[in-house]
């Protein structure tokens, strides 16, 4: 993907976001490493539904602004987890940030360190482990810190994540590309909702099940 490309698919992704209620007001954000090491990443204080793609900041491999309007807040927190992921999916390209409602409504009752138990078989599939980071404020240097550790911790052990929930705040997500990382997202949220929905003790998958799924998809639970 070039970056005009990268530029009109993060707007198409956000505009999509926005509109199916994933985010609001001015709450989320999207970035992309584009192939010279640069990246693509929407403006602090910007609406995903109303993005101008000539207006994305774009900012290199130091985090130092070279185009566009001002960077997210969350850059630093963009840049750490991908320097992390692409350790173990070299193919890592986005990273993609909202305040889910059903995602955040669950990190404010969660006492565990993970947000959600393996409850259906594509949610395995699809999102796996979803590690719970403590409450920071938006765009805190610790935040970005506590994430790329995460990712290292859980790769390490032979788990490697696509996910991780800001408690409080909402889903960050990655994958190759912007369409990729908002099926993740979609995924997630929509267990969410289903958790908070679905009456009385829930009963995980049996590690049987996650296995066969390991077996027959590639599940990385």
């Amino acid at each position: 993907m070039n970056e005009s490309q990268a530029r009109e698919e993060i707007c198409r992704v956000g505009k999509s976001l926005f509109e199916r209620g994933y985010v609001h007001a001015t709450a989320g954000n999207i970035s992309y490493r584009l192939e010279d090491g640069s990246s693509l990443i929407t403006p602090t204080d910007a609406c995903l539904g109303l993005l101008d793609p000539t207006r994305l900041a774009r900012v290199d491999a130091q985090g130092a602004q070279l185009s566009g309007d001002r960077p997210s807040k969350t850059l630093a927190l963009h840049s750490r987890i991908l320097q992390e992921a692409v350790k173990f999916d070299p193919a890592t390209r986005c990273v993609l940030h909202t305040h889910s409602s059903h995602a955040v409504a669950l990190s404010l009752q969660c006492g565990d360190a993970e947000l959600l138990a393996p409850l259906t078989p594509y949610f395995v599939m699809k999102v796996g482990h979803v590690p719970l980071l403590g409450y920071h404020r938006p765009g805190a240097e610790a935040a970005a810190q506590q994430a790329g550790d995460l990712i290292a911790r859980y790769g390490a052990a032979g788990r490697p994540i696509r996910a991780l929930m800001l408690n409080r705040l909402g889903p960050v997500v990655w994958h190759d590309s912007p369409a990729a990382a908002m099926a993740v997202l979609e995924e997630l949220e929509e267990t969410a909702r289903l958790m908070l929905l679905a009456p009385g003790p829930l009963q995980p998958l049996d590690e049987s099940r996650i296995e066969e799924l390991r077996s027959a998809f590639g599940a990385r639970w």
